[in-house]
């Protein structure tokens, strides 16, 4: 049920433009809810505080998805935290009652590892500012190997992280986000996929589903995440697909 009881909201998507944002504000307007796109393509820049304007007049809830473009940790900690404060003032001063973040599931056990302290300075800007703060905890999604051995290879060679993963299909993130956007009572979630990987097997399987000669070498991860950190618990919600079902998908062959 919405938050109002029918199904035309007005809900903003900080990041509209991303991986998850895009799906979300697809699934939204499909739903019959009006979206509201916030980011630069859209004409707003949520580090400047005078960017957003009125665009949140009548809106139900703020989706932020938002992500900065490097992984430096200094850079993106500012990003997450001047973006947070942002859409905070902004909600307070249009009204609106609930804002809905997308974290990392075991961030907080995680902070050995620099892209997820500045993810949890993201979650707790948020709490700490944001009107009505829900926080949705996601694993990695399905993407994540891909986009780990893109930023990794050099030379025919990808050093991957050793580590226990469970990949989450972006398109069942974003319609949790959703979810928790639209409903009219709820709290925060955690979400993962429906069963447990190792990163390397599956950048390894990638590379052979895309027939892409990569010598892939597992490498040390940080402690927390290769003792199993970033792994959902017996609490989260598990969605399908697994990651190969998507990975057949996406290449139009099937793993051996």
């Amino acid at each position: 049920m919405t938050m109002d009881g029918s199904a035309g909201l007005r809900l903003a998507v900080a990041g509209a433009s991303g991986l998850i944002g895009s799906q979300v504000a697809s699934l939204a307007r499909e739903a019959g809810h009006e979206v509201v796109a916030l980011n630069r393509s859209a004409g707003v820049d949520l580090t400047d505080p005078d960017s957003i304007g009125d665009r949140l007049d009548g809106v139900s809830t703020i989706i932020d998805v938002t992500r900065p473009d490097g992984m430096d940790e200094a850079a993106a900690t500012d990003f997450f935290t001047t973006v947070s404060t942002t859409l905070a003032r902004a909600a307070r001063e249009a009204g609106v009652p609930r804002t809905v973040v997308l974290s990392i599931v075991g961030i907080e056990e995680s902070q050995d590892f620099p892209w997820y302290r500045a993810t949890l300075a993201h979650e707790r800007a948020t709490l700490a500012q944001a009107p009505g703060p829900r926080v949705l905890r996601a694993t990695q999604f399905h993407e994540f190997p891909g986009q780990v051995l893109e930023r990794s290879r050099g030379g025919g060679r990808a050093d991957i992280m050793d580590m226990p993963t469970q990949p989450v299909a972006s398109a069942e993130v974003a319609r949790t986000l959703l979810e928790m956007a639209t409903e009219a009572e709820g709290g925060d979630r955690r979400l993962g996929g429906p069963q447990p990987e190792q990163l390397v097997e599956l950048v390894r399987e990638w590379c052979r589903l895309r027939g892409d000669d990569v010598h892939v070498v597992a490498v040390p991860a940080a402690a927390s995440m290769s003792g199993g950190s970033v792994l959902p618990g017996p609490d989260a919600d598990l969605r399908g697909p697994t990651w190969r079902d998507w990975a057949q998908a996406q290449t139009g062959q099937r793993p051996a």
